[in-house]
Formats: C-alpha cells, sequence, structure tokens
C-alpha cells in the first residue's frame, strides 16, 4: 500500500499550478516533487495523473505519493531483533541495542539497523525504505528516528539542532565534574594519523555540548547531556576534555571491558514535530542493563 497525501482544492486555491500547491500546501521540497512526478502514479488529481503545471479546479482532489515503488537503497534484507517504541505511516522510532551499527559498511554489510529494517518492511508488506534522519555510534544505545519515506525524512533533518527536535542522552563518566552543570564549547575537527578519532582543535567546527550531573558514586556520575551542535563523536571528546571521560571509552579515556563492554552512553530521550501532522511527539527509555549496573556499583 502506497502513502499518499491529499489535498482538496478550495476556492482560494482554485487554478493554482500543482507543483506550488505541493510546495506551499502540502511542504514538499523541490527534489522530492521532481522525483515523483515522474512515476505512474506520482501525482494526481481526481485519479487522472496530471503534470506539475497542471491547474485544478474547486473540489478536485490533488493527491501525491510520498512511498517509493522501489527501495533506492540497496541495503540487502537480514533478520535481526529490531525494539519498536513507535510506528506509523511515516516514521518508525527504535530503542537501538549497544553493539549494533545503523548503516551498513566495511564489516557490517549485514548486521545493522538498517538490515533489519528492510526485512522487517518486506516481511510487513510495507512500502518503506531505509531513511534514517540521524545516527548513533555502534557502541551508544538508545532512541534513534528511522523516516519510511523521503519527504518525512527531508522534514526531520530541517528539525535537527531546533526546539523541535530534543534528544536528551545519559552517561556514566570518570569522576564527578566539579560544576555540576555547565556548556562545553570546544571546537572539534579529526585527530591527524587516525581515521576515527576526533580532538579539540581551535579550527575545528564549533561544538556545544550542555551536561548536569544527575548523580555521583564510588568515583564516577550520572550524567545528561544535550548537543546544541552534531559533531562526530561530540559527548565523548567534550566529556573527556574536561577531564571525565566516559566509563568504558576505549577512544578518549580507559578500556574497562570487565566493567562495561562499550562508552557508557545512551540516547534516552527524544522529542520532535511529526513531519506529516506537526504533532508533537514524545520518548523516553530506560537505561540499559550495563549502564544500570554501573549506576548502581
Amino acid at each position: 500500500m502506497s502513502r499518499r497525501l491529499e489535498l482538496t482544492v478550495t476556492a482560494e486555491l482554485a487554478g493554482t499550478r500543482v507543483d506550488t500547491l505541493l510546495q506551499k500546501r502540502l511542504g514538499l521540497s523541490g527534489t522530492v516533487v521532481r522525483r515523483v512526478k515522474w512515476l505512474e502514479d506520482g501525482i494526481l488529481v481526481d485519479g487522472i495523473r496530471v503534470n506539475t503545471r497542471f491547474c485544478p479546479a474547486v473540489g478536485q482532489v490533488l493527491s501525491v505519493r510520498l512511498s517509493e515503488p522501489e527501495r533506492r537503497s540497496g541495503i540487502v534484507p537480514a533478520s535481526g531483533e529490531l525494539d519498536c517504541v513507535y510506528e506509523d505511516e511515516d516514521i518508525l522510532i527504535l530503542n537501538k541495542a549497544p553493539g549494533v551499527s545503523v548503516h551498513p559498511g566495511p564489516g557490517h554489510y549485514a548486521d545493522t539497523l538498517g538490515n533489519y529494517l528492510i526485512d522487517y518492511y518486506e516481511k510487513t508488506r510495507q512500502e518503506a525504505d531505509f531513511h534514517p534522519v540521524h545516527r548513533l555510534d555502534r557502541g551508544t544505545s538508545g532512541l534513534l528516528v528511522t523516516a519510511k519515506h523521503p519527504h518525512a525524512q527531508e522534514v526531520l533533518k530541517k528539525q535537527l539542532h531546533t526546539p523541535a527536535f530534543r534528544r536528551v542522552y545519559l552517561a556514566v563518566c570518570q569522576g564527578i565534574p566539579e560544576n555540576w552543570t555547565g556548556v562545553i564549547d570546544a571546537p572539534l575537527g579529526p585527530r591527524p594519523g587516525s581515521l576515527m578519532e576526533q580532538m579539540v582543535r581551535p579550527d575545528g567546527k564549533s561544538a556545544r555540548t550542555k551536561y548536569g550531573v544527575l548523580r555521583q558514586w564510588g568515583g564516577r556520575a550520572l550524567v545528561s547531556l544535550e548537543l546544541e551542535t552534531g559533531r562526530t563523536h561530540q559527548i565523548r571528546v567534550h566529556m573527556a576534555h574536561i577531564g571525565h571521560p566516559l566509563t568504558g571509552d576505549y577512544l578518549y579515556g580507559t578500556e574497562e571491558p570487565e566493567v562495561i563492554g562499550r562508552p557508557a552512553l545512551h540516547a534516552g530521550y527524544l522529542s520532535l514535530l511529526h513531519p506529516i501532522t506537526g504533532e508533537k511527539l514524545q520518548f523516553s527509555v530506560p537505561l540499559p542493563e550495563d549502564m544500570a549496573r554501573l549506576r548502581c556499583g
């Protein structure tokens, strides 16, 4: 079943070109309009295919296809566990397990969330593809938003790093920050000679992280963090920069496999505006077991 949007033409809108209605009234980008107009059922008026220059009359119904008949991602389906927090025709929100990559890549072509989602869409006969809105590191757990079609992805990506799209992370760090609340404002860029590592450097890109200590115990602290920017490894580098690397962070702190097998970072809260309805949606998930053990230790 394809996902479509409809608009009944009022007297005010009569005589307006289809491309204008799609962009100004239904919020589609020019890129999406250019993509769907070539589909046999991409743009219809009263069920009949029209081009983007057509001007519908009062009472006619303009309909546009949002879902794509063919998956363009090229991701191969593979069976895997998904913890679905929310799902509708446009988006799917997951509670990502630690140790699972989001995107297929070298060494992980068939064991990522992308593979598992395509497999899920095939088994449930959904006309949907993998359109991630943001990413989480392989070791990070928690809430991740994926769109089912390009329009939803575009709308949500525009919300990133605005008040409309809010993410709160929980982390366990080594030591107790002297200031229990604060903003870490330190530019980030790649570390020379490393393919993965980032570092604070004056010529880096602007990066700001808000933090607040929630609890302390045994030389560690549970910290909440919000990103004002979205740089690679931002939370991990910033916490190490102030002298409190995340517990288990093998890159920016000390690897402690006997304590936790990954950096102790979890995306625990998420709020966003639905890409079609504009409704505010809010979600939260508890700490996973490996981080909960640290907090209770």
